[in-house]
């Protein structure tokens, strides 16, 4: 497995020199390849579009994940740029919009909610790039050591913080809030019934992390949503710094995770080809409810 992690990284180290435009059109035609040939993740998304948007017609759900596995391998071939490329090059790229000094200048700590669109690596460079606040994030831990390593050095490649991985206990992360760093949330997956209330998406009851409210609530943070988007061709990126929320986390964590919810789905609708499908959002079921993906 580690010979194809190596040849993998090799491919990303080749791939960020070229032109932008280049890098985008090689990763859409990856996508279309993959969108026949991934015939797993294709039924997921399909599912998910069609659970999310009912209103749409067969023909319209299909040009949608035709649409977003082409920004996915986009993403997946571009994370070499994140990762190799020299700062003044990422910097021209990324468009900032919004208070992205906001976590510098907070007394309080801040949670930037980041939901799962394709581009929030994007997101995790403009935190490091664009403000000096130390950053936390939890990460999944990748079985292929190889790619593993090179994950976590990719993500901490300018030395502003560290990364968590989701198998460990919270209690580093938690400290390290404390001292002062900002928290990069990622909020928006299933990870089952434990620390979640099943809470509406697009109308469909979703397993939802309550650890977002109580986490905030308990450390007294600012909660700042972050959205980030991959622009067409060789234009770059956008990450939207949004104003805080000022009525957020409340005394009611499952009232707090509806709302996220709400707010996510508005992100969305906004650019729906860009969210990640390809996860089983809908995976647990409340109980004696079938599964949602046959």
């Amino acid at each position: 497995m580690s010979v194809g992690a190596k040849l993998g990284i090799a491919m990303l180290r080749a791939l960020y020199r070229m032109p932008l435009g280049v890098q985008a059109a090689l990763g859409r035609a990856v996508g279309a390849v993959a969108y026949r040939l991934a015939g797993s993740r294709r039924r997921i998304a399909l599912r998910n579009v069609a659970l999310c948007f009912p209103h749409l017609d067969p023909a319209e759900r299909e040009r949608l994940v035709r649409e977003h596995f082409g920004w996915l391998f986009r993403s997946l071939l571009e994370r070499g740029l994140l990762w190799y490329a020299p700062v003044e090059r990422l910097k021209a790229l990324i468009q900032i919009e919004g208070d992205v000094g906001l976590a510098e200048r907070s007394e309080r700590p801040v949670m930037w909610l980041v939901p799962h669109f394709v581009g929030l690596d994007v997101a995790g460079v403009a935190t490091q790039l664009f403000q000096k606040r130390q950053v936390g994030s939890i990460y999944q831990a990748q079985s292929d050591p190889v790619w593993d390593a090179e994950i976590r050095k990719g993500r901490l490649r300018f030395n502003r913080g560290e990364v968590f991985a989701r198998s460990e206990s919270a209690l580093p992360l938690v400290r390290a809030i404390r001292r002062g760093w900002a928290f990069f949330n990622l909020p928006d997956m299933d990870f089952g019934r434990r620390e979640a209330a099943f809470v509406p998406f697009f109308d469909v009851p979703a397993a939802t992390l309550l650890a977002p409210s109580k986490m905030a609530r308990a450390l007294n943070m600012v909660v700042q949503p972050v959205v980030a988007e991959i622009l067409p061709g060789g234009q770059g990126y956008k990450v939207k710094f949004l104003p805080a929320w000022d009525d957020w986390p409340s005394d009611d964590a499952e009232a707090d995770a509806a709302r996220m919810n709400r707010w996510i789905e508005e992100q969305i609708r906004h650019c729906p080809a860009q969210y990640l499908w390809v996860h089983k959002r809908f995976k647990t079921r409340p109980e004696g409810e079938a599964s949602l993906y046959g």
